[in-house]
């Protein structure tokens, strides 16, 4: 089963529950892949060992000048503006290049091949009986999509929809295209959210996107509980999202954050109610 955590804005405790339910749940075959690649934050509380690291990124074109004769095929296919020729020149922008490979594909005198543009790298190795990787995307690049693909492929070579154990995945805040790839071939969309206009605000578009783009069961877990007011409760019951978790706003909680330490390791009593957390997305995501 595959279990997405998200959330709408940042800073409402998504890693937080992602991690501490990992550490809650008994599992024979347990694997989390911090997924927020822009910053990945999970190895903070879970402190795997890394013991291997894999530079990826995407393919892009190189010119063979010997063999190209400047007929400008190769921008006319590419719709992203990523290679154009002027005049007796071939231009490639690499930052715009998204590795479809159609100039490859559509150059008439095989004068283009592809290299591989690292923009980021993977790196793996295991918390105690977790396996862990994450993905880290490097500085000025701009699309975390394929770094994260190539984790989740790296980690689940027979394929997400097929895999047996148990895998947590860490999405970034938000509803762009990093989130999205990070969701797709999910069982199920846990929500972390806080009771606050903002909270509700990033909650809908969240939702939106996993529950009515993407067509994946949703539930919510709401942190800070108590600091806001019903609207998000509301909103909930209206759409008929199951509220899973209520995390109350408690300083100690934040003092163990902002120590590095996972929630349930710094206050065990909250180990049960993460344990009845995933028996209930189990139900969920059986219903």
């Amino acid at each position: 089963m595959i279990i997405a955590v998200a959330s709408g804005k940042g800073g409402t405790g998504k890693t937080t529950v992602a991690t501490s339910l990992a550490l809650s749940i008994d599992a024979a075959d347990l694997l989390f892949l911090d997924c927020d690649v822009e910053e990945p934050n999970a190895a903070l509380f879970l402190k795997p060992m890394l013991t291997h690291r894999e530079e990826v990124g995407i393919l892009i074109p190189e010119v063979d000048f010997d063999k190209c004769t400047y007929c400008g095929r190769c921008a006319e296919v590419c719709v992203w503006h990523a290679i154009a020729v002027v005049g007796q020149k071939v231009l490639i922008f690499p930052e715009l290049c998204h590795g479809c490979g159609s100039c490859t594909l559509n150059c008439p005198q095989g004068a283009i091949h592809e290299v591989l543009n690292v923009t980021g790298s993977l790196e793996w190795g295991s918390a105690g009986p977790i396996d862990f990787a994450q993905g880290t995307m490097n500085v000025g690049q701009a699309m975390g999509v394929p770094i994260i693909s190539q984790l989740k492929k790296k980690m689940m070579p027979e394929g997400a929809a097929a895999t047996e154990r148990v895998v947590i995945l860490d999405a970034q805040p938000g509803t762009s295209c990093p989130v999205v790839e990070t969701m797709r071939d999910a069982d199920f969309v846990l929500m972390v959210t806080e009771p606050t206009p903002f909270g509700l605000h990033d909650l809908r578009l969240a939702v939106q996107v996993a529950r009515d783009e993407l067509g994946l069961p949703v539930g919510v877990v709401i942190n800070r509980d108590g600091v806001g007011d019903r609207s998000v409760d509301d909103y909930c019951a209206a759409e008929n999202i199951p509220i899973l978790m209520r995390i109350p706003l408690d300083r100690r909680i934040a003092e163990a954050i902002s120590d590095g330490k996972a929630l349930v390791e710094a206050l065990p009593e909250y180990r049960p109610a993460f344990r009845q957390l995933y028996e209930e997305i189990v139900k969920q995501v059986q219903r």
